[in-house]
């Protein structure tokens, strides 16, 4: 089968990480994008969800709670514990 070049504009970050998963996974990004194509040519969709739900990290109830904690840290209101005092409390 003929062979075609395709080009694709991509954030550089996100090209890097693509590549070290590519990697970790034991995939060329080449490799990865025609794994894409041809699922998505014999389910005549594409293989996986799309939504417009963002990461529920960013919910506005994290990042309120993120800020709340650390503005406790830089109040230097912070309690530290050892891992053993923590599962001593855990059984307590």
């Amino acid at each position: 089968m003929a062979q075609t070049n395709i080009n694709i504009r991509m954030d550089a970050q996100l090209k890097k990480q693509f590549e070290a998963f590519c990697l970790d996974v034991g995939l060329t990004m080449s490799t990865a994008f025609n794994v894409f194509a041809k699922t998505s040519v014999r389910q005549q969709k594409i293989p996986f969800e799309i939504t417009s739900v963002t990461d529920p990290f960013y919910s506005e109830a994290n990042m309120s709670a993120l800020a709340e904690s650390v503005k406790q840290l830089k109040e230097g209101k912070v309690v530290v514990k050892t891992m053993k005092e923590l599962e001593a409390m855990e059984s307590e």
